[in-house]
Parts: C-alpha cells; sequence; structure tokens
C-alpha cells in the first residue's frame, strides 16, 4: 500500500496530500473510479454539489467497507446557495448526498464577485457555523485571491484552512502561494496537469525519460515537492494507480526549478475576479 504523506492544516487537522478529484466524472462513473482509487490506497476524495455525483462518492466510500475516519472528503458550496439560508441548506443537501453526518473539508467553491459583489464574507461567516458544530472537520475556500483573504482575515473570526487554486507548470500562482503560506492557508492544486497542457513541454518530457517515469508523474511529483495538496482527475483504471505511483521517486532541485520556469501564467479555467458563477 502506497504512504501517501499528510499535511497539518492551521486547525491541527491532517489532510492526506494526495488524492482523487472528480472533477468532470460523470455520476455513472464515479463510483468505478473511486472504488478503483480507494483500492489503490488513496484515502482522499475531492467533490463539490456542482459536480453532481457527491452521492456517487458516498456510494462508494460505503461499497468500499473502510472506516468513515479513514477517507478524507472535501465538498464545496455551489454558486448559487451564497446567501446564508441557501448555504445552510444546501450544506445540508451535500451531507444527505454523502450519506455522512460531515465532511472532512468544505469550500466557498468561487468568490463570485460580479454576481455576489465580493459578499462572500457573510457566505464564510455559515462556513464558519458549520466549523463550530463539527460538521465540517475544516474550512477553506476556492479561488480566492489575496485581497478576497484579506477581507476574511480582517471581517471574520475563523481563518481558512486551505484555498484550493489552478496550479501547473504554465501557471505556478507562486505570489499567491506566498502569500498563503505567510497566513498559513495550505494551497491545493485543481487542474494540476493543465488540462494535459504541460505533458508534451520538452523539459517536462526530459525529466520524465530520466526518471523513468511519464511526465503526468513528473509534474504531479512536482507538486508534492512544492508542497501543494494535488487530486488529479481520472477515470482509468490503469492511470489512476499510475498517478498515485509518484512516491518512489524525488525530482533534483534543478528539476523542480526547470519546470517551475515554465510559467506562462496561462489559466485553463476563469479568472477568478471575473467569473461570475454561469
Amino acid at each position: 500500500m502506497t504512504s501517501i504523506p499528510d499535511i497539518t492544516l492551521n486547525n491541527g487537522q491532517t489532510i492526506p496530500q494526495f488524492g482523487l478529484g472528480v472533477f468532470q466524472i460523470e455520476p455513472k462513473d464515479t463510483v468505478a473510479a473511486v472504488s478503483t482509487a480507494l483500492e489503490a490506497g488513496y484515502r482522499h476524495i475531492d467533490t463539490a454539489e456542482m459536480y453532481g455525483n457527491e452521492a456517487e462518492v458516498g456510494e462508494a466510500i460505503t461499497r468500499s467497507g473502510l472506516d468513515r475516519g479513514e477517507i478524507f472528503v472535501t465538498s464545496k458550496l455551489g454558486n448559487d446557495a451564497h446567501e446564508p439560508d441557501e448555504a445552510r441548506q444546501a450544506f445540508e443537501g451535500t451531507l444527505k448526498a454523502l450519506g455522512t453526518g460531515y465532511v472532512d473539508l468544505f469550500l466557498i467553491h468561487w468568490p463570485l464577485p460580479a454576481r455576489y459583489g465580493g459578499d462572500f464574507v457573510q457566505t464564510w461567516q455559515v462556513l464558519e457555523e458549520f466549523y463550530r458544530e463539527g460538521r465540517a472537520r475544516s474550512i477553506g475556500v476556492s479561488n480566492f485571491q489575496p485581497h478576497h483573504l484579506r477581507r476574511l482575515h480582517g471581517e471574520t473570526q475563523i481563518p481558512p484552512a486551505v484555498n484550493q487554486i489552478e496550479v501547473h507548470p504554465y501557471l505556478t500562482q507562486d505570489d499567491l502561494r506566498a502569500f498563503c503560506a505567510e497566513h498559513q492557508i495550505a494551497i491545493e492544486a485543481w487542474s494540476p496537469l493543465g488540462q494535459g497542457s504541460v505533458l508534451d513541454d520538452p523539459a517536462i518530457v526530459s525529466i520524465a525519460e530520466r526518471a523513468g517515469k511519464t511526465p503526468a508523474q513528473v509534474v504531479l511529483r512536482w507538486h508534492i515537492q512544492r508542497g501543494d495538496i494535488v487530486f488529479p482527475k481520472s477515470v482509468t483504471p490503469d492511470r489512476i494507480r499510475e498517478n498515485i505511483a509518484i512516491f518512489d521517486f524525488e525530482l533534483s532541485a534543478a528539476d523542480v526549478e526547470d519546470i517551475t520556469v515554465l510559467n506562462k501564467d496561462e489559466r485553463t479555467g476563469p479568472d477568478p475576479d471575473k467569473f461570475d458563477g454561469r
């Protein structure tokens, strides 16, 4: 069984540094994908209300026979549920879909500046309720920029445990990562392979050939060595098993730097300062 390192969050809870993301996995394929991942040693599953597959994630966990406490489950608040009562109702829906009395981590999915005028603070205060009740063991945000995080710091009581952001070799987010490190906010990397766009880069291919690994494994290892929490998505059993096989080698400091300098500030997803949730 692969030994996956844990990261200790700012509230003392631990999170496996590697897991499975189920974004863009159809509900009909989710049980099989999650089941394969759990059999391969994954113990961290990242889902969201918007993905439409929370119930299938819960079903796979139940079928696995593993103790609920062995599996770290993240979900996220839908973009249409930022008003306090709507957020409470949405969270109840998440717990019901997953079939659990709690989630390990619950996130505000997007700050939604255009639709809500940036008033994510009241939404965060509702997540603080879930945390105090113990129904969310940790709470955090996704796609938040430094100016969003400064507002939370100044106007709320509980700091985010994580910020889940787009990170890959063509979008290294070094300034945002440094800001989060300064404030003890762990970074989770979504789209860690840049939707596959980085895998043909000659620098990455060359490193992979020297390491005897695939380009995807090299990029995932780069994330791990930089301290990111990462959860690549796949529905292919062999790829699911291949992705986790990154703890038997290390990149040199020069390799890490050679990948980091590939940054182009190139997003595959929306700009958080402009995305309105639609």
